[in-house]
């Protein structure tokens, strides 16, 4: 009996609360107001990240289209090389392909090359065009890697920093709990709110960085491989043109 009075107690407050109640409420911890109502530390927070995510998702589209240009002139120079006669000739072909990683590991080479056939008529140091040529792919790969480190950050830290604005979040909750004197949910929503809002920030943040970094960490460690298999053909075709 008590249990079934306390059910029909239950459905009578809902019945009581109003259309306006109810939107108020919903107002109340709606994203405007949230941001209306937070406390300056609070937006300092939302603000460092809504900074961290652009600056994330600016890098993440740039390196979209560095990656994408990369693979499309690694596979035309690639091609060319192979058809070539001579190192001669792809020298003048590589000028077609400013944007490929190789060209830059070609020209390391070529250059190293050069320098030995005009010194000593023939090729004879393999060892430093060997090196020569691994200098070329750490080159090219630093530059893929630019500001790949913002991306880490970003995945690393922003969680915390949402974390630290949910902690502002709840002290602001209990706070309102204190100058309430109860712990309604008109009281407690404000706090509450900015709480989830920065945790949602953060993740928001997060994500995306980490998924990206991790996909086009896995994208430079492909381009690389494809640079050392090159860097081999080279040395194939240098042997074969300029070996004494």
């Amino acid at each position: 009996m008590e249990s079934a009075a306390y059910v029909t107690l239950v459905e009578e407050r809902i019945r009581d609360l109003s259309a306006d109640t109810l939107y108020a409420l919903w107002f109340q911890v709606s994203l405007f107001d949230m941001i209306r109502r937070a406390s300056p530390v609070t937006l300092v927070v939302l603000a460092i990240l809504v900074v961290f995510s652009l600056f994330s998702w600016a890098i993440i589209f740039a390196k979209w289209n560095v990656f994408r240009q990369a693979r499309a002139a690694n596979a035309g120079f690639l091609r060319a090389f192979r058809k070539a006669n001579g190192l001669e000739v792809v020298a003048v072909a590589a000028e077609q392909f400013p944007q490929a990683p190789m060209v830059t590991v070609f020209d390391f080479g070529y250059e190293e090359v050069q320098r030995q056939v005009k010194s000593r008529g023939t090729l004879q140091n393999k060892l430093a065009l060997e090196r020569t040529l691994q200098l070329g792919i750490s080159e090219e790969i630093a530059k893929l890697e630019r500001h790949m480190n913002w991306l880490a950050t970003t995945a690393s830290v922003s969680p915390f920093i949402g974390l630290f604005g949910t902690v502002l979040g709840i002290i602001e909750a209990f706070e309102g709990i204190r100058m309430a004197g109860s712990a309604s949910l008109r009281a407690v929503a404000p706090g509450l709110a900015e709480a989830l809002i920065a945790t949602a920030m953060g993740l928001a943040a997060a994500i995306p960085a980490a998924i990206f970094y991790n996909h086009y960490s896995h994208v430079i460690r492909e381009m690389g491989a494809r640079m050392e298999d090159f860097a081999l053909e080279f040395m194939n075709a240098a042997e074969r043109s300029f070996e004494g």
